[in-house]
């Protein structure tokens, strides 16, 4: 039989399990096996560009890579959306990339810079360091202390940026890879 100051001790020893959240270190991230899948879609169809239309927002996604080296993904909306419809139509990727770099609706623009195409990373690795801007607010990932964050704050804005980049790589990974029975 256990006395009460084993009791105490267990019951700490549980609450400390189940309070204190996993390491910040350790954080999954939800865009990490799509932005894999698609350096691989792109590096299999030999492309260095790709771009999408975002159904549920009305948004649209371009992304330039550099192979072995980095993923970037700009999205946003246009006062005219018929000219993201063209690009798309027109395979005119890097064009509509830079289109959404400089005339993105005020407001609307995301951007994501994924070091190594890897995912957003919750913190720097190897000294690299991955970026994500939102309403004009830019969150570089290499830990709360230098981003002048609490914790809280700090694992809660990379879910969210890591959440948002999974659901448009999902989108240009759609895109990116082949049609079957076309």
């Amino acid at each position: 039989m256990l006395c009460k100051s084993s009791h105490a001790i267990l019951a700490a020893a549980f609450c400390a399990c189940v309070v204190v959240p996993a390491s910040a270190g350790q954080q999954e991230s939800k865009s990490a096996p799509l932005a894999k899948q698609l350096a691989q879609a792109l590096d299999a169809a030999k492309l260095e560009s790709i771009a999408a239309a975002d159904p549920t927002t009305g948004a649209f996604i371009a992304a330039l890579y550099i192979p072995g080296t980095q993923l970037l993904v700009v999205g946003g909306m246009f006062d005219a959306p018929a000219i993201g419809s063209e690009r798309i139509h027109r395979k005119e990727y890097r064009d509509l990339y830079m289109d959404l770099q400089g005339a993105a609706k005020a407001g609307t623009r995301i951007f994501a810079q994924d070091v190594s195409a890897d995912g957003l990373s919750f913190r720097a690795h190897d000294g690299l360091v991955d970026a994500w801007e939102q309403a004009n607010k830019t969150l570089a990932f290499d830990g709360w202390k230098k981003a002048k964050m609490s914790e809280e704050d700090y694992t809660k804005a990379y879910a969210q940026a890591d959440e948002h980049y999974a659901r448009i790589l999902s989108l240009l990974l759609a895109q990116a890879k082949p049609k079957t029975g076309t």
